[in-house]
């Protein structure tokens, strides 16, 4: 039961994530990237404590006693977790990849972030106690990019490489594998999901405040064609805040994609494993297929058709093991 509401809290995880891409770009006439980045940090925060301080009263005893008992040394060790998912799996992750975006193609970006899995998966056997690699994991993962990278050109097959972009795409993909297993250890640390994520948000706003800082800057103004743009202007905020459909895409994208998403995400790593839950990602392209079909009335070319099912049939392989070994002991892939 307990794995399959891992899955559950992955398959919502990775539904919303899908739809990001719409109202990002929806807010992006608007807002710059760094602009839509705040929004989404500071609600997310908000959310997370309005939660946490609504639940306090059901918290667990485990969790008051660990808390209690808690000596410096380990308080400070956790916080210092926590800034690492904020600075990895947040503020890095998205960062990387807006940059990427800007040096090279969405193509390349896709095809690259989309060995995340397989990274995971060797940096979790490198730092934690998570065996999950194998040779089926890894043929199944190469199947997926090989599906991803279909979707991902889409009939344009112009790949070309561009070394500073796809640099930048290469971080992305590693700063999500080293938040992967920093989700790893600070599960095993018995934290509530809702705590371990209103810290981490709270950690990259505290990152991101100088680059909000100098956003406001001319020199900024300008940089990677206005990406840290930070507008104080009156006349400007009240115009687009004043829109409503502005407002739904910043809801979503704080409470849904942010702090509902995060939440559930970690709750999928801890009781499917890192790395498992990781491969569920390659399932976002396809996603993005349905509903572009679903509400932006785009017809799914042939290719991203076959490059779906070539994502399935690899996720299927990757996962197969996982199935087995969790027949009979549902923790066993530690």
């Amino acid at each position: 039961m307990v794995r399959i509401k891992g899955y559950a809290a992955s398959a919502f995880a990775i539904i919303a994530w899908g739809l990001t891409f719409a109202s990002t770009r929806s807010l992006l006439s608007g807002f710059s990237a760094l602009e839509i980045m705040i929004l989404r940090f500071i609600m997310a925060w908000a959310v997370l404590r309005l939660m946490e301080v609504l639940r306090r009263p059901d918290q667990t005893a485990d969790e008051a006693s660990r808390k209690s008992s808690g000596h410096r040394f380990g308080k400070l060790r956790d916080e210092l977790l926590f800034a690492g998912m904020g600075i990895t799996g947040i503020v890095a992750y998205q960062f990387l990849e807006n940059c990427a975006l800007y040096y090279t193609n969405a193509t390349n970006v896709a095809i690259l972030t989309s060995f995340a899995p397989i990274a995971t998966a060797i940096l979790a056997r490198v730092f934690t106690n998570d065996r999950s690699l194998s040779l089926p994991l890894v043929i199944g993962s190469l199947i997926a990019v090989l599906g991803a990278s279909l979707v991902a050109l889409d009939g344009a097959a112009n790949l070309q490489m561009r070394p500073l972009g796809d640099f930048m795409a290469l971080l992305a993909m590693f700063s999500w594998g080293i938040y992967s297993v920093l989700i790893d250890k600070v599960n095993a640390r018995g934290y509530d999901q809702i705590t371990v994520m209103r810290k981490a948000f709270f950690w990259s706003l505290v990152i991101i405040a100088p680059i909000a800082i100098w956003g406001t800057s001319d020199a900024a103004y300008y940089a990677l064609d206005g990406s840290f743009r930070v507008t104080l202007d009156g006349k400007v905020n009240a115009e687009r805040f004043a829109i409503t459909l502005n407002w739904m895409n910043i809801l979503f994208l704080g409470v849904f994609a942010s702090a509902a998403c995060f939440v559930l995400w970690n709750y999928a790593c801890k009781y499917l494993g890192v790395v498992y839950a990781t491969i569920c990602l390659y399932l976002i392209p396809i996603i993005g297929v349905i509903f572009a079909a679903m509400f932006l009335g785009e017809s799914p070319t042939a290719m991203s058709v076959i490059g779906g099912l070539i994502i399935t049939i690899g996720v299927v392989i990757a996962t197969a093991k996982h199935k087995r070994i969790n027949k009979n002991a549902p923790n066993a892939y530690k």
